[in-house]
């Protein structure tokens, strides 16, 4: 069982879902008008980047064993350990776990689509959780 709530983890992956949509910023003096592009900009990198904090607070409140069970879900979604191997993710993040992993976590590409893979294996599932109740 993980300590982890499954609600968090979803929380977690819906933003970071968005964040891996952002798109790095247009040319400013472009000339163009937010109401003629449909509001894309929303989606551009930005130094007040909201979606990156909301995601850095969703991963720094963890708890120590949820931020080692991330770190080890992360991997076993990337294929880095099998789901037999499940121990031995959690062994190793335990020893790696430090003040830089939710730097390290939110820079891993693919960031949501691992974890919501390491959860599958394991049997879990975010399905009950959706957008509009989080």
């Amino acid at each position: 069982m993980l300590a982890i709530p499954l609600e968090k983890l979803a929380y977690i992956i819906v933003k970071a879902r968005e964040y891996d949509a952002e798109v790095p910023p247009v040319d400013e003096e472009s000339g163009s008008n937010p109401s003629d592009d449909a509001d894309r900009d929303v989606l551009q990198e930005s130094p007040e980047n909201v979606t990156y904090q909301e995601l850095a607070d969703a991963i720094d409140g963890l708890s120590e064993l949820e931020r080692i069970e991330l770190l080890a879900l992360t991997w076993l979604g990337r294929g880095d350990y099998s789901k037999e191997e499940w121990r031995d993710a959690l062994r190793e993040a335990r020893q790696v776990h430090d003040e830089k992993e939710t730097d390290y976590l939110i820079g891993t590409p693919l960031l949501a689509d691992y974890i919501e893979e390491g959860l599958s294996q394991l049997g879990y599932s975010i399905e009950d959780y959706e957008i509009g109740r989080l």
